[in-house]
């Protein structure tokens, strides 16, 4: 394992897991992507890139299952889970699971072996993304500006990465553990409480 941010004296800890997104994990975003990749990369591309995350996920899940967690102990922090006030989270975890996505399969199964599942963004935030990511396959872009759209989508995940270091300080607590799924555009490491040591298991970290 390598911690990029160590302090001897933490008594939270997180492994910090950066994940591979699924089309599943899309939503609605999901064939507007793929026709767009295909578009724009071919059909062999895009073959390759799913085999690639089907292998990814296979490991990952064997490498989290050997992290050995004390689930009792353990909190789950997923990028794009909204928090929710009616604890929807876990609905919208077993929806997604149910549809496919192998990330949140994967949530489900530490949330079932005990682990305690936290909201971890902000739903405005969130739609905010989605919003631009819209206008943007729509080809908004002709009209806007790339550079804009650009530079105004690096300042909502600017947003969504404060908001979820804010999270997990306010959640995790003394003696607890945290798991964070984490798309590998985000840097919310640096965002993060001082006392809360790091930990991205190498077995964890993507690699095609």
């Amino acid at each position: 394992m390598s911690s990029t941010k160590s302090n001897d004296h933490a008594n939270r800890k997180l492994f910090y897991i950066p994940i591979v997104h699924t089309e599943a994990d899309m939503g609605a975003l999901s064939e507007s992507i793929k026709k767009a990749y295909l578009k724009k990369k071919g059909l062999q591309a895009w073959k390759k890139k799913r085999e690639f995350i089907e292998r990814f996920w296979k490991d990952l899940e064997s490498a989290v299952d050997n992290l050995k967690l004390p689930y009792s102990r353990t909190k789950v922090y997923q990028d794009g889970l909204p928090v929710s006030d009616g604890g929807k989270e876990l609905e919208i975890v077993k929806k997604l699971a149910s549809s496919g996505s192998h990330n949140h399969a994967l949530v489900k199964k530490l949330v079932d072996n005990g682990a305690i599942l936290v909201g971890t963004e902000s739903p405005e935030l969130l739609m905010a993304e989605y919003d631009l990511a819209m206008m943007t396959l729509n080809g908004a872009q002709e009209s806007e500006g790339q550079e804009t759209l650009k530079a105004r989508g690096e300042e909502i995940l600017k947003k969504r990465d404060g908001f979820m270091a804010g999270r997990i300080d306010e959640t995790l607590k003394q003696g607890e553990i945290g798991v964070l799924f984490i798309g590998s555009l985000h840097n919310v490491v640096p965002l993060l409480s001082s006392d809360i040591e790091v930990i991205i298991p190498e077995a964890a970290v993507p690699r095609g």
